[in-house]
Protein backbone atom coordinates (compact mmCIF):
# COMPACT_ATOMS: atom_id res chain seq x y z
CA UNK A 1 0.00 0.00 0.00
CA UNK A 2 2.78 2.35 0.68
CA UNK A 3 3.98 1.47 -2.83
CA UNK A 4 0.89 2.35 -4.24
CA UNK A 5 0.42 5.53 -2.24
CA UNK A 6 4.04 6.57 -3.26
CA UNK A 7 2.57 5.67 -7.23
CA UNK A 8 -0.20 7.81 -7.03
CA UNK A 9 1.56 11.03 -5.50
CA UNK A 10 4.19 10.29 -8.61
CA UNK A 11 1.60 10.63 -10.78
CA UNK A 12 -0.17 13.46 -9.18
CA UNK A 13 2.98 15.56 -9.45
CA UNK A 14 4.02 14.37 -12.57
CA UNK A 15 0.48 15.76 -13.89
CA UNK A 16 0.46 18.55 -11.91
CA UNK A 17 3.90 19.74 -13.76
CA UNK A 18 2.40 18.50 -17.45
CA UNK A 19 -0.72 20.50 -17.15
CA UNK A 20 0.45 23.91 -17.55
CA UNK A 21 3.05 23.62 -20.44
CA UNK A 22 0.90 20.98 -22.33
CA UNK A 23 -2.70 22.86 -21.63
CA UNK A 24 -1.08 26.06 -22.74
CA UNK A 25 0.52 24.48 -25.62
CA UNK A 26 -2.32 23.13 -26.97
CA UNK A 27 -4.12 26.47 -26.81
CA UNK A 28 -0.91 27.96 -28.74
CA UNK A 29 -1.36 25.09 -31.50
CA UNK A 30 -5.41 25.70 -31.91
CA UNK A 31 -4.77 29.69 -32.24
CA UNK A 32 -2.37 30.09 -34.16
CA UNK A 33 -2.77 31.72 -37.32
CA UNK A 34 0.74 30.25 -38.59
CA UNK A 35 0.87 27.22 -40.42
CA UNK A 36 3.70 24.64 -40.87
CA UNK A 37 5.60 23.96 -44.50
CA UNK A 38 4.29 20.61 -44.27
CA UNK A 39 0.71 21.65 -43.44
CA UNK A 40 0.82 24.03 -46.26
CA UNK A 41 2.12 21.05 -48.85
CA UNK A 42 -0.76 18.85 -46.70
CA UNK A 43 -3.59 21.40 -47.56
CA UNK A 44 -2.56 21.88 -51.20
CA UNK A 45 -2.79 18.12 -51.65
CA UNK A 46 -6.49 18.09 -50.36
CA UNK A 47 -7.46 21.67 -51.72
CA UNK A 48 -8.07 22.91 -48.29
CA UNK A 49 -7.72 26.47 -48.11
CA UNK A 50 -6.54 26.86 -44.01
CA UNK A 51 -7.86 30.45 -43.59
CA UNK A 52 -11.41 29.76 -44.52
CA UNK A 53 -13.55 29.02 -41.69
CA UNK A 54 -16.73 26.42 -41.25
CA UNK A 55 -19.79 26.40 -40.05
CA UNK A 56 -20.66 23.64 -37.76
CA UNK A 57 -22.96 21.99 -40.16
CA UNK A 58 -19.56 21.73 -42.23
CA UNK A 59 -17.61 21.12 -39.93
CA UNK A 60 -19.97 18.34 -38.82
CA UNK A 61 -20.27 17.22 -42.71
CA UNK A 62 -16.29 16.97 -42.45
CA UNK A 63 -16.04 14.92 -39.60
CA UNK A 64 -18.33 12.71 -40.60
CA UNK A 65 -17.19 12.12 -44.12
CA UNK A 66 -13.44 11.62 -43.05
CA UNK A 67 -14.78 9.19 -40.92
CA UNK A 68 -17.03 7.54 -42.97
CA UNK A 69 -13.39 6.73 -45.43
CA UNK A 70 -11.47 5.53 -42.58
CA UNK A 71 -14.01 2.64 -41.77
CA UNK A 72 -14.12 1.49 -45.21
CA UNK A 73 -9.97 1.71 -45.58
CA UNK A 74 -9.75 -0.12 -42.43
CA UNK A 75 -12.68 -2.85 -43.41
CA UNK A 76 -10.94 -3.36 -46.64
CA UNK A 77 -7.53 -3.96 -45.24
CA UNK A 78 -8.42 -6.24 -43.13
CA UNK A 79 -10.21 -8.34 -45.45
CA UNK A 80 -7.01 -7.74 -47.33
CA UNK A 81 -4.93 -9.22 -45.23
CA UNK A 82 -4.34 -12.81 -46.80
CA UNK A 83 -2.52 -11.22 -50.11
CA UNK A 84 -0.46 -8.07 -47.84
CA UNK A 85 2.99 -8.09 -46.83
CA UNK A 86 3.85 -8.71 -43.13
CA UNK A 87 0.67 -10.90 -42.84
CA UNK A 88 1.79 -13.61 -40.82
CA UNK A 89 -0.07 -16.12 -42.69
CA UNK A 90 -3.06 -15.10 -41.61
CA UNK A 91 -6.30 -15.33 -43.49
CA UNK A 92 -8.50 -12.66 -44.35
CA UNK A 93 -10.15 -11.56 -40.86
CA UNK A 94 -13.91 -12.17 -41.43
CA UNK A 95 -16.95 -9.65 -42.41
CA UNK A 96 -18.62 -9.36 -39.08
CA UNK A 97 -15.13 -8.99 -37.29
CA UNK A 98 -13.75 -6.53 -39.96
CA UNK A 99 -17.02 -4.26 -39.56
CA UNK A 100 -16.56 -4.30 -35.65
CA UNK A 101 -13.06 -3.51 -35.39
CA UNK A 102 -12.96 -0.87 -38.14
CA UNK A 103 -15.56 0.97 -36.46
CA UNK A 104 -13.96 0.05 -33.15
CA UNK A 105 -10.51 1.95 -34.46
CA UNK A 106 -12.52 4.91 -36.18
CA UNK A 107 -14.27 5.39 -32.76
CA UNK A 108 -11.70 5.78 -30.67
CA UNK A 109 -12.93 2.71 -28.70
CA UNK A 110 -10.36 0.00 -30.12
CA UNK A 111 -12.91 -2.49 -29.21
CA UNK A 112 -11.26 -6.08 -29.65
CA UNK A 113 -13.53 -9.26 -29.82
CA UNK A 114 -10.10 -11.22 -30.98
CA UNK A 115 -6.64 -12.01 -29.99
CA UNK A 116 -4.72 -9.48 -31.86
CA UNK A 117 -1.46 -11.40 -31.76
CA UNK A 118 -2.84 -14.24 -33.57
CA UNK A 119 -5.10 -12.28 -35.85
CA UNK A 120 -3.46 -9.43 -37.65
CA UNK A 121 -0.19 -9.05 -39.39
CA UNK A 122 2.03 -6.20 -39.07
CA UNK A 123 0.55 -4.48 -42.15
CA UNK A 124 -3.01 -4.39 -40.71
CA UNK A 125 -1.56 -3.30 -37.38
CA UNK A 126 0.33 -0.41 -38.66
CA UNK A 127 -1.33 0.86 -41.70
CA UNK A 128 -4.82 0.48 -40.32
CA UNK A 129 -5.07 0.78 -36.62
CA UNK A 130 -2.27 2.24 -35.63
CA UNK A 131 -3.09 5.34 -38.51
CA UNK A 132 -6.84 5.20 -36.80
CA UNK A 133 -5.26 5.57 -33.36
CA UNK A 134 -3.58 8.69 -34.19
CA UNK A 135 -6.37 10.35 -36.48
CA UNK A 136 -9.24 9.24 -33.76
CA UNK A 137 -7.94 10.80 -31.24
CA UNK A 138 -7.34 14.34 -33.08
CA UNK A 139 -10.61 14.25 -33.94
CA UNK A 140 -12.08 14.05 -30.40
CA UNK A 141 -9.34 16.89 -29.44
CA UNK A 142 -10.59 18.84 -32.73
CA UNK A 143 -14.34 18.82 -31.58
CA UNK A 144 -13.44 19.76 -28.10
CA UNK A 145 -11.70 22.93 -29.24
CA UNK A 146 -14.64 23.90 -31.68
CA UNK A 147 -16.79 24.02 -28.70
CA UNK A 148 -14.28 25.95 -26.86
CA UNK A 149 -14.29 28.62 -29.72
CA UNK A 150 -17.86 28.39 -29.53
CA UNK A 151 -17.99 29.45 -25.83
CA UNK A 152 -15.71 32.22 -26.88
CA UNK A 153 -16.54 33.87 -30.09
CA UNK A 154 -19.11 36.47 -30.64
CA UNK A 155 -21.56 37.01 -33.38
CA UNK A 156 -20.08 34.33 -35.82
CA UNK A 157 -21.06 31.65 -37.94
CA UNK A 158 -17.88 29.28 -37.71
CA UNK A 159 -16.12 27.41 -35.15
CA UNK A 160 -12.63 26.39 -36.99
CA UNK A 161 -11.74 24.34 -39.85
CA UNK A 162 -12.06 20.99 -39.45
CA UNK A 163 -9.02 20.00 -41.39
CA UNK A 164 -6.23 22.68 -40.13
CA UNK A 165 -7.49 20.86 -36.27
CA UNK A 166 -7.02 17.49 -37.39
CA UNK A 167 -3.78 18.00 -39.46
CA UNK A 168 -2.29 20.09 -36.21
CA UNK A 169 -3.89 18.17 -34.01
CA UNK A 170 -1.55 14.93 -35.55
CA UNK A 171 1.64 16.49 -36.68
CA UNK A 172 2.09 19.18 -33.64
CA UNK A 173 0.72 17.13 -30.61
CA UNK A 174 0.39 13.46 -31.44
CA UNK A 175 3.29 12.51 -33.63
CA UNK A 176 6.06 14.22 -31.33
CA UNK A 177 4.68 13.04 -28.14
CA UNK A 178 4.39 9.58 -28.99
CA UNK A 179 7.53 9.10 -30.99
CA UNK A 180 9.35 9.91 -27.54
CA UNK A 181 7.11 7.87 -25.32
CA UNK A 182 7.65 5.08 -27.80
CA UNK A 183 11.09 5.47 -27.06
CA UNK A 184 10.72 5.72 -23.47
CA UNK A 185 9.28 2.57 -23.84
CA UNK A 186 11.95 0.48 -25.17
CA UNK A 187 13.78 1.59 -23.41
CA UNK A 188 11.73 0.20 -20.44
CA UNK A 189 11.90 -3.20 -22.26
CA UNK A 190 8.63 -3.12 -24.85
CA UNK A 191 9.30 -4.71 -27.63
CA UNK A 192 9.03 -3.40 -31.16
CA UNK A 193 10.45 -5.59 -34.08
CA UNK A 194 9.21 -7.50 -37.10
CA UNK A 195 10.34 -10.72 -36.65
CA UNK A 196 6.96 -12.36 -36.76
CA UNK A 197 7.10 -15.67 -34.39
CA UNK A 198 10.11 -16.71 -32.51
CA UNK A 199 9.98 -20.97 -31.75
CA UNK A 200 12.01 -21.85 -28.13
CA UNK A 201 12.24 -24.50 -25.78
CA UNK A 202 10.86 -24.02 -22.51
CA UNK A 203 12.72 -24.95 -19.03
CA UNK A 204 10.68 -28.10 -19.31
CA UNK A 205 11.56 -29.17 -22.54
CA UNK A 206 8.15 -28.40 -24.34
CA UNK A 207 8.72 -25.71 -27.69
CA UNK A 208 6.59 -22.42 -27.50
CA UNK A 209 6.04 -20.21 -30.02
CA UNK A 210 6.92 -16.14 -28.51
CA UNK A 211 5.62 -13.29 -30.86
CA UNK A 212 7.37 -10.19 -31.67
CA UNK A 213 6.01 -6.89 -33.32
CA UNK A 214 5.96 -3.04 -33.18
CA UNK A 215 4.24 -2.95 -29.49
CA UNK A 216 5.99 0.53 -28.49
CA UNK A 217 5.04 2.30 -30.99
CA UNK A 218 1.59 0.81 -30.84
CA UNK A 219 1.14 0.89 -26.86
CA UNK A 220 2.29 5.10 -27.42
CA UNK A 221 -0.31 6.36 -29.44
CA UNK A 222 -2.70 3.71 -27.92
CA UNK A 223 -2.13 5.24 -24.34
CA UNK A 224 -2.01 9.03 -25.52
CA UNK A 225 -4.61 9.24 -27.22
CA UNK A 226 -6.97 7.11 -25.10
CA UNK A 227 -7.74 4.96 -27.78
CA UNK A 228 -6.93 1.48 -25.39
CA UNK A 229 -6.65 -2.29 -27.20
CA UNK A 230 -3.56 -4.03 -27.27
CA UNK A 231 -1.32 -5.72 -29.66
CA UNK A 232 -1.51 -9.07 -27.38
CA UNK A 233 -4.36 -10.29 -26.28
CA UNK A 234 -3.42 -9.51 -22.39
CA UNK A 235 -3.30 -6.44 -23.15
CA UNK A 236 -1.17 -4.33 -20.69
CA UNK A 237 -0.86 -6.87 -18.43
CA UNK A 238 1.75 -8.50 -20.95
CA UNK A 239 4.98 -7.86 -20.07
CA UNK A 240 6.08 -7.10 -23.86
CA UNK A 241 3.76 -4.20 -23.44
CA UNK A 242 4.04 -3.27 -19.71
CA UNK A 243 7.07 -5.05 -17.97
CA UNK A 244 7.38 -3.46 -14.79
CA UNK A 245 6.17 -1.15 -12.22
CA UNK A 246 7.72 2.19 -13.52
CA UNK A 247 6.69 1.68 -16.91
CA UNK A 248 3.33 1.23 -15.66
CA UNK A 249 3.31 4.75 -14.07
CA UNK A 250 4.33 6.03 -17.12
CA UNK A 251 1.67 4.84 -19.43
CA UNK A 252 -0.60 6.25 -16.59
CA UNK A 253 1.00 9.34 -17.57
CA UNK A 254 0.58 9.12 -20.96
CA UNK A 255 -3.12 7.92 -20.81
CA UNK A 256 -4.02 11.19 -18.29
CA UNK A 257 -1.89 13.98 -19.74
CA UNK A 258 -3.95 15.45 -22.41
CA UNK A 259 -7.43 14.69 -20.91
CA UNK A 260 -6.07 16.37 -17.70
CA UNK A 261 -4.22 19.61 -19.85
CA UNK A 262 -7.06 20.43 -22.09
CA UNK A 263 -9.05 22.16 -19.18
CA UNK A 264 -6.06 24.58 -19.15
CA UNK A 265 -6.63 24.79 -23.02
CA UNK A 266 -10.16 25.56 -22.20
CA UNK A 267 -9.42 28.07 -19.30
CA UNK A 268 -6.62 29.94 -21.91
CA UNK A 269 -8.99 30.25 -25.25
CA UNK A 270 -11.95 31.52 -23.14
CA UNK A 271 -9.78 33.79 -21.19
CA UNK A 272 -10.12 32.77 -17.84
CA UNK A 273 -8.58 29.84 -17.04
CA UNK A 274 -10.93 29.93 -12.81
CA UNK A 275 -12.89 28.02 -15.51
CA UNK A 276 -10.78 25.61 -16.45
CA UNK A 277 -9.50 25.27 -12.80
CA UNK A 278 -13.37 24.54 -11.84
CA UNK A 279 -14.18 21.89 -15.08
CA UNK A 280 -10.37 20.46 -13.55
CA UNK A 281 -11.45 19.93 -9.79
CA UNK A 282 -14.28 18.17 -10.41
CA UNK A 283 -12.66 16.09 -13.32
CA UNK A 284 -10.27 15.16 -9.94
CA UNK A 285 -12.78 14.77 -7.42
CA UNK A 286 -14.82 12.18 -8.98
CA UNK A 287 -11.65 10.36 -9.81
CA UNK A 288 -10.18 10.46 -6.43
CA UNK A 289 -13.57 9.20 -4.93
CA UNK A 290 -13.85 6.33 -7.61
CA UNK A 291 -10.14 5.37 -7.03
CA UNK A 292 -10.69 5.18 -3.22
CA UNK A 293 -13.58 3.20 -3.62
CA UNK A 294 -12.37 0.51 -6.39
CA UNK A 295 -9.00 -0.07 -3.84
CA UNK A 296 -10.63 -0.46 -1.11
CA UNK A 297 -13.30 -3.08 -2.44
CA UNK A 298 -10.60 -4.97 -4.16
CA UNK A 299 -8.38 -4.40 -1.04
CA UNK A 300 -11.23 -6.13 0.86
CA UNK A 301 -12.38 -8.45 -1.34
CA UNK A 302 -15.13 -11.16 0.59
CA UNK A 303 -14.04 -14.99 0.56
CA UNK A 304 -11.10 -16.96 2.58
CA UNK A 305 -8.64 -16.76 -0.69
CA UNK A 306 -8.77 -13.29 -0.92
CA UNK A 307 -8.49 -12.12 2.86
CA UNK A 308 -5.42 -14.85 2.70
CA UNK A 309 -4.03 -12.87 -0.23
CA UNK A 310 -4.21 -9.75 1.21
CA UNK A 311 -6.82 -8.31 -1.71
CA UNK A 312 -8.86 -9.51 -4.59
CA UNK A 313 -5.93 -11.05 -6.54
CA UNK A 314 -7.53 -12.97 -9.44
CA UNK A 315 -6.89 -11.54 -12.83
CA UNK A 316 -4.31 -8.91 -11.38
CA UNK A 317 -0.40 -9.50 -12.09
CA UNK A 318 1.64 -9.54 -9.23
CA UNK A 319 3.83 -6.58 -10.54
CA UNK A 320 1.44 -4.26 -9.96
CA UNK A 321 -0.70 -5.93 -6.86
CA UNK A 322 -4.44 -4.41 -6.15
CA UNK A 323 -3.45 -0.95 -5.20
CA UNK A 324 -2.00 -0.66 -8.53
CA UNK A 325 -4.48 -2.56 -10.74
CA UNK A 326 -6.76 -0.68 -9.05
CA UNK A 327 -5.17 2.05 -9.96
CA UNK A 328 -4.96 1.43 -13.85
CA UNK A 329 -8.90 0.30 -13.83
CA UNK A 330 -9.71 3.53 -12.58
CA UNK A 331 -7.79 5.22 -15.28
CA UNK A 332 -8.66 3.41 -18.05
CA UNK A 333 -12.76 3.33 -17.73
CA UNK A 334 -12.40 7.03 -16.51
CA UNK A 335 -10.85 7.67 -19.75
CA UNK A 336 -11.75 6.34 -22.95
CA UNK A 337 -8.53 4.95 -23.14
CA UNK A 338 -9.86 0.83 -22.54
CA UNK A 339 -6.55 -0.51 -21.97
CA UNK A 340 -5.93 -2.69 -19.11
CA UNK A 341 -3.32 -4.12 -17.04
CA UNK A 342 -5.95 -6.41 -14.84
CA UNK A 343 -9.31 -8.33 -15.97
CA UNK A 344 -11.97 -6.45 -14.79
CA UNK A 345 -14.19 -9.77 -14.56
CA UNK A 346 -11.68 -10.83 -12.18
CA UNK A 347 -12.84 -8.21 -10.06
CA UNK A 348 -15.10 -8.29 -7.22
CA UNK A 349 -18.66 -7.91 -7.44
CA UNK A 350 -18.84 -4.20 -6.67
CA UNK A 351 -15.16 -3.80 -7.72
CA UNK A 352 -16.45 -4.47 -11.48
CA UNK A 353 -19.64 -2.33 -10.64
CA UNK A 354 -17.23 0.70 -10.04
CA UNK A 355 -15.48 0.08 -13.49
CA UNK A 356 -18.87 0.49 -15.12
CA UNK A 357 -19.95 3.32 -13.39
CA UNK A 358 -16.95 5.31 -14.23
CA UNK A 359 -17.88 4.70 -18.12
CA UNK A 360 -21.32 5.30 -17.07
CA UNK A 361 -20.71 9.08 -16.03
CA UNK A 362 -19.47 9.50 -19.58
CA UNK A 363 -15.75 9.16 -19.60
CA UNK A 364 -15.36 12.85 -18.19
CA UNK A 365 -12.97 12.42 -15.10
CA UNK A 366 -11.03 13.65 -17.23
CA UNK A 367 -12.25 11.75 -20.21
CA UNK A 368 -10.30 10.80 -23.75
CA UNK A 369 -8.75 13.34 -25.90
CA UNK A 370 -11.01 16.12 -26.01
CA UNK A 371 -14.33 13.83 -25.09
CA UNK A 372 -13.74 14.30 -21.81
CA UNK A 373 -13.77 18.32 -21.63
CA UNK A 374 -16.65 18.68 -24.17
CA UNK A 375 -18.56 15.87 -21.87
CA UNK A 376 -17.76 17.71 -19.32
CA UNK A 377 -18.92 21.05 -20.72
CA UNK A 378 -22.04 19.51 -22.14
CA UNK A 379 -22.94 18.94 -18.09
CA UNK A 380 -21.86 22.32 -17.02
CA UNK A 381 -24.67 24.00 -19.40
CA UNK A 382 -26.74 21.91 -17.75
CA UNK A 383 -25.38 22.65 -14.45
CA UNK A 384 -26.56 26.32 -15.06
CA UNK A 385 -29.91 25.74 -16.45
CA UNK A 386 -30.83 23.71 -13.53
CA UNK A 387 -29.46 26.70 -11.22
CA UNK A 388 -31.11 28.90 -13.50
CA UNK A 389 -34.74 27.30 -12.45
CA UNK A 390 -33.60 27.40 -8.99
CA UNK A 391 -33.66 30.83 -8.30
CA UNK A 392 -35.71 32.07 -11.57
CA UNK A 393 -33.49 33.82 -14.01
CA UNK A 394 -32.44 33.07 -17.55
CA UNK A 395 -28.77 30.91 -16.88
CA UNK A 396 -25.70 31.89 -18.48
CA UNK A 397 -22.52 30.35 -18.70
CA UNK A 398 -19.47 31.91 -19.93
CA UNK A 399 -21.40 34.73 -20.88
CA UNK A 400 -23.39 32.77 -22.91
CA UNK A 401 -27.59 32.55 -22.84
CA UNK A 402 -28.51 28.76 -22.57
CA UNK A 403 -32.03 29.16 -23.78
CA UNK A 404 -34.67 26.53 -25.04
CA UNK A 405 -32.00 25.24 -28.17
CA UNK A 406 -28.92 25.28 -26.48
CA UNK A 407 -30.53 22.97 -23.37
CA UNK A 408 -32.15 20.34 -26.02
CA UNK A 409 -28.98 20.27 -27.66
CA UNK A 410 -27.46 19.55 -24.21
CA UNK A 411 -30.35 16.84 -23.00
CA UNK A 412 -30.02 15.08 -25.97
CA UNK A 413 -26.16 14.54 -25.30
CA UNK A 414 -26.67 12.87 -22.28
CA UNK A 415 -29.56 9.96 -23.67
CA UNK A 416 -27.70 9.31 -26.34
CA UNK A 417 -25.37 6.60 -24.32
CA UNK A 418 -27.38 5.43 -21.92
CA UNK A 419 -30.22 4.71 -24.58
CA UNK A 420 -27.67 2.92 -26.28
CA UNK A 421 -26.25 0.84 -23.47
CA UNK A 422 -29.87 -0.05 -21.99
CA UNK A 423 -31.70 -0.67 -25.27
CA UNK A 424 -28.72 -3.30 -26.64
CA UNK A 425 -28.19 -5.26 -23.10
CA UNK A 426 -32.11 -5.38 -22.77
CA UNK A 427 -32.50 -6.64 -26.44
CA UNK A 428 -30.04 -8.83 -25.66
CA UNK A 429 -32.13 -10.72 -23.44
CA UNK A 430 -35.85 -9.84 -24.61
CA UNK A 431 -35.69 -11.57 -27.86
CA UNK A 432 -35.81 -15.32 -27.68
CA UNK A 433 -33.30 -16.50 -30.60
CA UNK A 434 -30.96 -13.83 -29.48
CA UNK A 435 -31.08 -15.01 -25.57
CA UNK A 436 -30.55 -18.69 -26.14
CA UNK A 437 -27.70 -17.80 -28.61
CA UNK A 438 -25.93 -15.22 -26.59
CA UNK A 439 -26.37 -17.78 -22.99
CA UNK A 440 -24.57 -20.68 -25.07
CA UNK A 441 -21.83 -19.10 -27.15
CA UNK A 442 -21.49 -15.25 -24.84
CA UNK A 443 -22.10 -15.84 -21.57
CA UNK A 444 -18.88 -17.87 -19.80
CA UNK A 445 -20.88 -17.02 -16.41
CA UNK A 446 -24.25 -17.73 -16.24
CA UNK A 447 -26.68 -15.45 -13.76
CA UNK A 448 -25.74 -12.43 -12.29
CA UNK A 449 -22.73 -12.16 -13.87
CA UNK A 450 -23.50 -13.02 -17.03
CA UNK A 451 -25.78 -9.91 -17.09
CA UNK A 452 -23.21 -8.03 -15.78
CA UNK A 453 -21.30 -9.24 -18.98
CA UNK A 454 -23.39 -8.00 -21.35
CA UNK A 455 -23.72 -4.76 -19.63
CA UNK A 456 -20.62 -3.93 -19.52
CA UNK A 457 -20.20 -4.65 -22.96
CA UNK A 458 -22.51 -2.14 -24.06
CA UNK A 459 -21.54 0.40 -21.42
CA UNK A 460 -18.02 0.03 -23.26
CA UNK A 461 -19.06 -0.17 -26.90
CA UNK A 462 -21.29 3.17 -26.46
CA UNK A 463 -19.11 5.00 -23.95
CA UNK A 464 -16.39 4.35 -26.41
CA UNK A 465 -14.14 2.89 -23.87
CA UNK A 466 -13.38 -0.50 -25.31
CA UNK A 467 -12.52 -2.64 -22.35
CA UNK A 468 -14.07 -5.65 -21.47
CA UNK A 469 -15.72 -8.13 -18.95
CA UNK A 470 -12.99 -10.70 -20.29
CA UNK A 471 -15.62 -13.86 -19.76
CA UNK A 472 -18.03 -12.66 -22.88
CA UNK A 473 -17.61 -14.16 -26.54
CA UNK A 474 -18.36 -10.93 -28.20
CA UNK A 475 -17.37 -11.95 -31.68
CA UNK A 476 -20.87 -13.64 -32.46
CA UNK A 477 -22.95 -12.51 -35.32
CA UNK A 478 -25.24 -10.45 -32.93
CA UNK A 479 -22.36 -8.87 -30.65
CA UNK A 480 -20.59 -8.11 -33.88
CA UNK A 481 -23.62 -5.96 -34.94
CA UNK A 482 -24.87 -4.63 -31.69
CA UNK A 483 -21.77 -3.36 -30.65
CA UNK A 484 -20.42 -1.90 -34.15
CA UNK A 485 -23.92 0.50 -34.13
CA UNK A 486 -23.46 1.04 -30.07
CA UNK A 487 -19.93 2.40 -31.12
CA UNK A 488 -20.88 4.28 -34.25
CA UNK A 489 -23.72 6.06 -32.77
CA UNK A 490 -22.33 6.13 -29.58
CA UNK A 491 -19.16 7.87 -31.22
CA UNK A 492 -20.82 10.52 -33.51
CA UNK A 493 -24.44 11.13 -32.63
CA UNK A 494 -22.83 13.62 -30.05
CA UNK A 495 -20.24 14.72 -31.88
CA UNK A 496 -22.90 15.95 -33.79
CA UNK A 497 -24.83 17.52 -31.32
CA UNK A 498 -21.54 18.85 -29.98
CA UNK A 499 -20.57 21.02 -32.82
CA UNK A 500 -24.42 22.10 -33.02
CA UNK A 501 -24.17 23.71 -29.84
CA UNK A 502 -20.74 25.29 -30.50
CA UNK A 503 -22.50 26.85 -34.02
CA UNK A 504 -25.78 28.00 -31.83
CA UNK A 505 -23.15 29.16 -28.63
CA UNK A 506 -20.70 30.99 -31.03
CA UNK A 507 -23.70 33.08 -32.77
CA UNK A 508 -24.62 34.62 -29.54
CA UNK A 509 -23.35 38.15 -28.66
CA UNK A 510 -21.64 37.59 -24.89
CA UNK A 511 -23.80 38.68 -21.99
CA UNK A 512 -22.30 41.20 -19.00
CA UNK A 513 -22.17 40.18 -16.03
CA UNK A 514 -24.53 41.51 -13.10
CA UNK A 515 -25.19 40.81 -9.68
CA UNK A 516 -27.93 37.81 -10.22
CA UNK A 517 -25.20 35.83 -12.73
CA UNK A 518 -23.81 32.70 -11.44
CA UNK A 519 -20.64 32.20 -10.34
CA UNK A 520 -19.06 29.30 -12.37
CA UNK A 521 -15.30 29.30 -11.26
CA UNK A 522 -15.84 28.67 -7.33
CA UNK A 523 -16.42 25.58 -5.19
CA UNK A 524 -19.98 25.94 -5.17
CA UNK A 525 -20.38 25.47 -8.91
CA UNK A 526 -17.65 22.51 -8.50
CA UNK A 527 -20.23 20.89 -5.98
CA UNK A 528 -23.03 21.65 -8.00
CA UNK A 529 -21.80 20.30 -11.34
CA UNK A 530 -20.59 16.76 -9.36
CA UNK A 531 -24.75 16.58 -8.21
CA UNK A 532 -25.89 17.25 -11.77
CA UNK A 533 -23.04 14.87 -12.91
CA UNK A 534 -23.92 12.39 -10.61
CA UNK A 535 -27.65 12.97 -10.87
CA UNK A 536 -28.30 12.89 -14.44
CA UNK A 537 -25.99 10.32 -15.13
CA UNK A 538 -25.17 7.85 -12.64
CA UNK A 539 -28.67 7.44 -11.67
CA UNK A 540 -29.95 6.61 -15.31
CA UNK A 541 -28.42 3.46 -14.72
CA UNK A 542 -29.03 2.31 -11.20
CA UNK A 543 -31.77 -0.32 -12.32
CA UNK A 544 -29.90 -2.14 -14.34
CA UNK A 545 -26.67 -2.55 -12.27
CA UNK A 546 -29.54 -3.13 -9.26
CA UNK A 547 -30.04 -6.53 -11.59
CA UNK A 548 -26.24 -7.22 -12.23
CA UNK A 549 -23.16 -6.32 -10.66
CA UNK A 550 -25.36 -5.19 -7.23
CA UNK A 551 -27.46 -7.40 -6.87
CA UNK A 552 -24.54 -10.03 -7.13
CA UNK A 553 -22.06 -8.23 -4.74
CA UNK A 554 -24.77 -7.69 -1.89
CA UNK A 555 -25.34 -12.17 -2.44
Amino acid sequence: MVLALAQIVTLIAVLTILHRPLGEYMAVIYGSVRDLAIERGFYRVIGVDSRSEQTWPSYARSVLAFSLVGVLFVYAIQRLQAVLPYSLGFSAIPEGLSFTTAISFVTNTNWQSYSPDVTMGYTVQLVGLAVQNFVSSAVGIAVAIALIRGFARRRTGTIGNFWVDLTRGILRLLLPVAGVAAIVLITGGVIQNLVGFTDVTTASGATQSIPGGPVASQEAIKLLGTNGGGFFNANSAHPFENPTPWTNLFELVLMLAIPVSLPRTFGTMIGDRRQGYAILATMATIFVVSLTALTLLESAGAGSAPAAAGGALEGKEMRFGVAGSALYATATTLTSAGAVNSMHDSYTALGGMFTMLNMMLGEIAPGGTGSGLYGMLILAVIAVFVAGLLVGRTPEYLGKKIGPREIKIASLYILVTPTLVLVGTALSFAIPSVRVDVEARSILNPGLHGLSEVLYAFTSAANNNGSAFAGLNADTPWFNATLGVAMLVGRFLPIVLVLALAGALAAQETVPRTAGTLPTSGPQFVGLLLGVTIIVTALTYFPALALGPLAEGLN
